[in-house]
């Protein structure tokens, strides 16, 4: 089943459909015009610009120089281009020596250059000068040094000290990634979701079209009265929460004394692309409620959101409260956005161009491809997910090691495609709910009528969602908001358990009627603690929560085991 055609499509649009679809598979789904127009805009102001563009020629001289004399005269302790704390592929201590240095260098310093011919361009559209800078970043990755299998102390160390054997076993490592990519496969893995990830003991309670709902097994004599409710992303499986016992937030959080609940969503087919964001809110987050509350009646419930779950969880919190729906106990968000105006580098995949080729492949397929999502994440991380993965991995044979978050980023999900583009149009390039445009069922819903206690987490290195931007959901509500930002990226900084090393974590509260403070501010105020953030919210639900009780009932009947059946599909 396709989308269902607007009643103005006419065969001309079929047309055109068509078109986009098919230029869209030779892109990766990227259109060609955004690109072009943001290449046009960036050349021809800079061709106009001649004060500019000697400028740019002054810092070339001078980049030249510095680079000449670091290589006659080396500082061990410093070198003047260094690469960003992220930025891994020279961290190996050959690369601080001669002639490594020099050429590592270079690069960097071509890089910086060409980064700062991108920047603060009058009169270049933003967008379009980010654009230019990402794709300027892209082709530069590839030239690296680091690439190279005659410049990279590191390929050569490993080829010489193997005697060749470390290339054998490359080409073979490649061999087996091309054979699984031409036959659609994924490689076998000794980790098992149900078995080895994923396998805090529980029951499924409830079940639709959409999600499971699984209640997990109490794991303490008392509980919390106030049940918790998990609602991931559905653009990916929930088990990220679930991963291996020691890092399972989930099981951690039973283990605390908690009764938790969590949605596991379907992997949708073709035949539901006419699914909408509200289908999600209603037939998901507001079931999933629905369940819960009957399992544990008159009792409040916790809401935790992570991601895209924090987003359609803060918009079925603030319909709750716009109707009077008072079951929610608490809003809980991890890397969870409710304003898109800052919305990190996925933006620079959007705006109206990109979007009428991602419905075309859509309104063909039904579905948006979860590789195609995959393959946009991976580009807004290619040095650490293509280039380094490729050379250690191609060039240095060494072979991956299973890691349970391995596992679970390689089990890639879809999205309806009616959903995908109601998302996509209505809060990342309209940005409709923090304005207060966004409707459900025909009326406009406003976060400021959020008035249970908020806990939001951010990540300090957050691509997806940047912590800024989910710091902001401070400015949108007038309630009580603990603000926590932690170290590690939009999955790792989540997956933080306690014991785990070198994390550190900021945490700070604002009362109703605090003046707000911006995020620069938040963050000169707030000293970083050494240390999981998992028992900073684990005490704030306590004392969010009454007195212990009795673990309830599990819910009846029960459907299977957990992590149920959804989580299987493939």
């Amino acid at each position: 089943m396709t989308c269902p055609k607007s009643p103005r499509t006419t065969r001309y649009d079929e047309l055109d459909q068509a078109l986009h679809a098919a230029t869209g598979k030779l892109t990766g789904g990227l259109s060609p015009h955004a690109t072009l127009a943001a290449w046009a805009d960036w050349i021809g102001h800079l061709s106009a610009a001649p004060g500019r563009q000697m400028q740019l020629w002054e810092k070339a001289v001078q980049d030249a120089t510095t680079l000449a004399t670091d290589a006659m005269r080396p500082d061990p302790d410093a070198t003047p281009f260094p690469p960003d704390r992220t930025d891994h592929r020279f961290a190996h201590p050959a690369w601080a020596h001669p002639p490594f240095r020099a050429w590592a260098q270079a690069h960097l310093a071509t890089q910086d250059w060409w980064q700062t011919a991108a920047s603060d361009l009058p009169g270049v559209h933003p967008r379009n000068a980010e654009r230019v800078r990402f794709m300027l970043h892209q082709m530069l990755d590839s030239t690296s040094p680091s690439n190279s299998p005659v410049l990279n102390p590191e390929i050569i160390s490993a080829v010489t000290g193997t005697k060749g054997a470390a290339l054998a076993q490359g080409a073979q490592n490649w061999l087996e990634d091309m054979t699984h990519k031409l036959e659609g496969s994924t490689p076998d893995s000794p980790l098992h979701v149900g078995r080895d990830i994923a396998c805090t003991p529980g029951q499924v309670v409830f079940r639709n079209h959409l999600f499971e709902l699984i209640q997990y097994s109490p794991q303490t004599d008392d509980v919390h009265p106030e049940p918790v409710l998990i609602v991931p992303a559905w653009i990916m499986k929930y088990y990220i929460l679930d991963l291996s016992p020691q890092n399972s937030l989930i099981n951690w959080l039973v283990g605390q004394g908690h009764t938790v609940f969590c949605i596991s969503w379907i992997n949708p087919t073709p035949d539901m692309a006419d699914l909408g964001l509200d289908d999600y809110r209603r037939d998901g987050v507001m079931a999933a409620l629905d369940t819960v509350a009957r399992i544990v009646p008159d009792t409040p419930i916790h809401g935790c959101g992570y991601c895209l779950g924090g987003t359609i969880l803060s918009i079925a919190a603030a319909t709750m409260a716009r109707d009077g729906d008072t079951r929610l106990a608490s809003l809980t968000l991890l890397a969870a956005q409710t304003d898109f105006s800052e919305a990190g580098e996925l933006l620079l995949f959007m705006d109206e161009s990109q979007l009428a080729f991602l419905e075309a492949m859509m309104a063909q397929a039904g579905v948006l491809e979860g590789k195609q999502m995959a393959g946009a994440f991976q580009a807004l991380r290619a040095e650490d997910l293509v280039w380094t993965r490729a050379v250690r991995r191609y060039l240095m044979g060494e072979v991956d090691q299973t890691a349970d978050i391995a596992v679970w980023n390689a089990d890639t999900t879809r999205m309806p495609a009616r959903m995908h583009s109601q998302y996509l149009r209505s809060l990342f390039l309209e940005n409709r709910l923090s304005a207060g445009r966004f409707a459900v069922d025909g009326k406009v819903i406003a976060l400021r009528d959020i008035r249970i206690p908020v806990f939001a987490v951010g990540t300090e290195t957050d691509h997806i969602a940047p912590w800024q931007s989910v710091y902001k959901i401070g400015l949108f509500t007038d309630t009580e908001v603990t603000f926590c930002l932690t170290s590690g990226g939009h999955n790792g900084g989540i997956v933080s358990e306690p014991g785990h090393r070198h994390r550190h974590f900021r945490i700070g509260q604002r009362q109703p009627g605090d003046l707000y403070a911006d995020p620069d501010s938040w963050l000169a105020d707030h000293a970083a603690q050494d240390g999981s953030w998992w028992p900073q919210w684990g005490g704030w639900l306590a004392r969010h929560s009454a007195a212990r009780v009795t673990p309830p009932p599990m819910g009846a009947p029960a459907l299977g085991a957990a992590p149920g059946d959804y989580v299987m599909i493939r």
